[in-house]
């Protein structure tokens, strides 16, 4: 434990596991549905990153996404398919990470259930584009960080330590497994 959770006069760590864990990461993806998806992780360079829109997450913890089949993204799942998952839901709270394995497929019945209109900004053919992807996420593991109750709570814990001199944090952070 680092100094300053160790000065809290609350704990603030909880470590998730199963139905708990899955409660948490539907609730942080719901606060922040776009994340950077991070590929090449294991290669020992920089890792590649861009922004996706989660399409959907399922009732078994299954990231959805849609992408271009001929995109570096999915060039690079080809070599390495375990990937990074970075969520951010607002300044202070609703941070998520989550670290799993991606496979991608043509399957035309689960881009038929996660197309949307907007789509087409990307896919100019219409949900039938030839070179719309899905790519699932199935998490392996993560970390979260959030607040106990809301923000405004947690602005009332910040400035009144800072006005005592003491951490009073409504943070709380654990591990994530599935």
């Amino acid at each position: 434990m680092d100094s300053i959770n160790r000065q809290q006069p609350e704990s603030n760590r909880k470590d998730l596991q199963w139905d708990e864990a899955l409660e948490k990461i539907k609730e942080l993806t719901d606060k922040a549905s776009t994340c950077f998806f991070c590929t090449n992780i294991n290669t020992g360079k920089a890792f590649s990153t861009r922004p996706m829109s989660v399409q959907k997450l399922d009732e078994n913890g299954i990231f959805w996404f849609l992408s271009a089949n001929d995109s570096n993204k999915n060039a690079e799942l080809q070599h390495d398919p375990s990937v990074q998952l970075l969520f951010q839901g607002s300044n202070y709270s609703d941070f998520l990470t989550i670290y799993g394995t991606a496979v991608v497929s043509d399957d035309k019945e689960k881009i038929k259930e996660l197309w949307e209109p907007i789509l087409k900004t990307w896919f100019t053919e219409g949900i039938d584009d030839p070179r719309i992807s899905v790519i699932s996420v199935d998490p392996v593991n993560g970390y979260y960080w959030d607040t106990k109750h809301n923000m405004a709570v947690g602005l009332i814990k910040r400035v009144a330590g800072a006005i005592v001199g003491k951490t009073l944090d409504d943070s709380i952070e654990g591990t994530i497994t599935l």
